[in-house]
């Protein structure tokens, strides 16, 4: 058993095909291939399952890849004691649903980037089902996703939460409905204003079917993800209903391109989580990366507090 093996499979997992992890490792796909099939053939066990659209981890190789990270970690560390100046540097990898990035994914990342120089971030929008099917899988460090209060949560992840907030209309200034003190269920169907809705699989989007009891605007755009939704609006192309900690600090609330107006429904909380596989052992990278969303969250105070909506 050869180190590259062991890297060669924790790039295929994390990638989530050979030939993505064949590119990024300066490799030709056969040659990645006969590799990690070589290495299954020494553990006598499948550890990806290929198929047409690329390789997944298996079932018996999910159970393995905390073994294999603890290798290579354990190999780092040893590195790192010997005084090697050029270390191999990890990449630790995000999913987020794009919720709170001005007021805590960005500022977590800068504080880690300065402690980790050596360590790549790679940040990736997905849905909350792909997030949690790519924990599952390895092919993710670290999950943000929204749940609504109340939600049941997954029992294979570990949770923390991180923000509460309330759902907020976000509108342009000069829209119609920025002149109401608080928005109601009726206001968003009525034509005043275009909604911009949140795709099937989005927390969101399940809020507003509640919130509309099953209606639908007479027309309205979807999108995927807060920061498109955001950038609609900014647009003028109309509104979309996203957590308040997704829009206060903004950028583009902060140049008065956006703007905010409470709901009429105020009983209802977003949360933020964080999420991650559990397992016996994680990468240092990624632990560290954990506390420092946990150290962020705590200078926010658990929620970005909405106050009198701005004029």
């Amino acid at each position: 058993m050869r180190m590259e093996q062991l890297e060669y499979i924790a790039a295929v997992t994390r990638l989530g095909s050979l030939r993505r992890a064949a590119e990024e490792l300066h490799l030709s796909q056969p040659a990645l291939s006969e590799t990690v099939r070589n290495l299954e053939r020494e553990l006598g066990v499948d550890l990806l399952e290929r198929k047409r659209t690329g390789a997944r981890m298996s079932a018996e190789g999910r159970d393995l890849l905390p073994h294999i990270i603890n290798v290579l970690d354990a190999v780092d560390r040893l590195r790192g004691a010997a005084g090697e100046q050029h270390r191999i540097s990890r990449m630790v990898r995000v999913g987020t649903v794009n919720a709170a990035t001005v007021p805590l994914l960005i500022p977590t990342v800068r504080e880690f980037r300065a402690t980790h120089p050596l360590t790549q971030v790679e940040v990736v929008g997905a849905q909350q089902s792909d997030i949690h099917r790519a924990l599952s899988e390895g092919g993710f460090d670290l999950g943000l996703v929204n749940h609504l209060d109340g939600d049941d949560l997954p029992a294979d992840f570990e949770t923390t939460e991180l923000l509460r907030g309330r759902p907020v209309l976000c509108v342009r200034p000069d829209s119609p409905l920025a002149s109401l003190d608080t928005v109601s269920a009726s206001d968003l169907l009525d034509e005043r204003e275009p909604l911009i809705a949140m795709r099937t699989g989005y927390v969101m989007h399940r809020y507003v079917h509640r919130l509309l009891e099953g209606h639908a605007p007479s027309f309205s755009y979807s999108t995927d993800g807060a920061e498109m939704g955001k950038l609609m609006v900014a647009e003028g192309l109309g509104a979309t209903v996203l957590p308040d900690f997704s829009v206060i600090g903004d950028p583009l609330e902060r140049r008065g391109a956006i703007t905010y107006r409470p709901l009429d429904d105020d009983s209802t909380q977003v949360v933020l989580m964080l999420q991650r596989r559990r397992a016996d052992s994680v990468p240092r990278a990624a632990d560290d990366l954990h506390e420092a969303f946990l150290r962020r969250a705590r200078e926010l105070g658990g929620r970005l507090t909405l106050a009198a909506a701005p004029a």
